[in-house]
């Protein structure tokens, strides 16, 4: 049998009035929050114009929040920090918080688990909190391709801190650091080697660091955790900027520690508004997510196309049967892609 790749599944949307929904989102009505981030997450071409005219709507009341990405090793406790972070936000600070929890999807149905809701029951039932599990789709290291605009419709509704989980599969982190202001890097002592699963990539990318369950028996391993990931951490950070990573030690269970982990995010954000650079991380992140439609739009494109699918159901057949292999096989899908697209100018591999 012929392999082909599942296409994603999309809530739809069903006879959405735009202008009356930019207005309910603003005016901070949940049902409708809900009810613009299914259509953000939606893939039919319908729902994708309605969505583009929606964001364009939103966009002059966006653009001040707090916007931080919170990613992990395995069992850091992501879902139960974010948890407590969110209520403390809430309830000591004021804020209004959204959580948008990206949820892996499986790779046969499209369909996902979403259960970070259940993880952060507490949050959820705060009225100033938003909690919005969202599924991957397949999307590069698992974030979902509706995350950007998600942030946006967030923003737009008032919530003056965003929160974004990662799902914790190495890329995800790197397309996460790239729409948020304050990248959060969580650890935890107690599981051998301190450093390990902490890719030096990610430790570069990392703004602050947190080292969670410093408590009860286990708070003098978070110390040590801590002390060798300043070491780690003078190794990895650029000192043309002049800044270190904050290591600070946190427990979400007793609540300890979370000021100190919020107030180095705050001091982060102060940080880069006071020499330009939020401004600028701001803009970067417009260019990027400027490429990032480009490419759906095109992967969309080739996906929805009958007569590339067929091509490629054909070549697959062929691989199958050991009768040619991926180079040939990319070349013939692409080569029928061009054609319905030569407004793009797209050629197959050595024709002019």
């Amino acid at each position: 049998m012929p392999r082909t790749v599942p296409r994603r599944r999309s809530r739809t949307v069903v006879a959405v009035d735009v202008n009356e929904l930019v207005e309910q989102v603003v005016a901070g009505s949940r049902p409708q929050i809900a009810r613009a981030l299914t259509l953000v997450e939606s893939s039919r071409p319908a729902d994708r114009e309605r969505t583009r005219e929606m964001l364009r709507l939103l966009a002059p009341y966006t653009g001040k929040a707090i916007r931080v990405g919170i990613s992990g090793v395995p069992g850091a406790g992501k879902s139960t920090f974010i948890d407590a972070m969110g209520c403390r936000l809430v309830d000591e600070y004021h804020h209004k918080v959204a959580v948008l929890a990206i949820d892996p999807s499986s790779a046969n149905t499209g369909g996902s688990i979403l259960g970070d809701r259940t993880r952060m029951a507490a949050l959820a039932e705060r009225e100033d909190a938003f909690v919005r599990p969202s599924p991957s789709g397949g999307s590069l290291g698992g974030v979902a391709r509706a995350t950007r605009e998600a942030i946006v419709v967030m923003e737009a509704a008032g919530y003056d801190v965003v929160m974004i989980e990662t799902v914790g599969v190495g890329q995800s982190e790197v397309a996460v650091a790239g729409m948020v202001d304050t990248f959060l890097l969580l650890s935890v002592a107690g599981t051998g080697d301190q450093l390990q699963g902490i890719k030096k990539g990610i430790l570069e990318l990392a703004d602050v660091v947190a080292v969670n369950k410093a408590d009860g028996e286990n708070a003098p391993n978070a110390r040590e955790a801590a002390r060798n990931l300043r070491q780690a951490m003078r190794m990895v950070s650029s000192a043309e900027d002049g800044r270190k990573v904050p290591v600070v030690t946190c427990s979400a269970v007793t609540g300890e520690g979370l000021d100190d982990v919020w107030k180095a995010v705050l001091d982060h954000r102060e940080w880069l508004s006071g020499n330009g650079s939020l401004e600028a991380r701001r803009i970067a992140q417009q260019h990027e997510w400027m490429w990032s439609i480009i490419r759906n739009q095109i992967m969309d494109s080739l996906d929805g196309d009958p007569r590339v699918r067929a091509r490629a159901e054909e070549v697959g057949r062929l691989i199958d049967d050991g009768r040619t292999d991926a180079l040939d096989a990319a070349e013939q899908v692409l080569g029928v892609f061009a054609e319905q697209l030569p407004e793009f100018g797209w050629a197959r591999a050595g024709q002019k």
